[in-house]
């Protein structure tokens, strides 16, 4: 039998040894789907603004779905300083 000090992790036979799988794909009808193909062009407003990071790289905003109005306007002005 052998002991491991206080606080070190040991692989025991529960650990599973691959990979874990993903979750299957919901079969929401809400989802959006894109022809790519075609040359129509599609707005993605709803993924709020592009914010330029002090590095130069982009991101967006994570919690824009759920800013009041008034919350957008004020990030939109502060963004828009910014991002000059």
């Amino acid at each position: 039998m052998s002991t491991q000090p206080e606080g070190t992790v040991s692989n025991t036979p529960n650990t599973p040894s691959g990979p874990l799988a993903l979750p299957a794909p919901s079969q929401d009808d809400e989802t959006t789907k894109l022809d790519v193909h075609t040359m129509q062009r599609m707005k993605f407003d709803a993924l709020g603004p592009m914010v330029v990071n002090s590095d130069g790289t982009l991101s967006r905003i994570a919690n824009w779905p759920n800013m009041t109005p008034m919350e957008r306007e004020r990030t939109m002005r502060v963004l828009g300083a910014r991002n000059q």
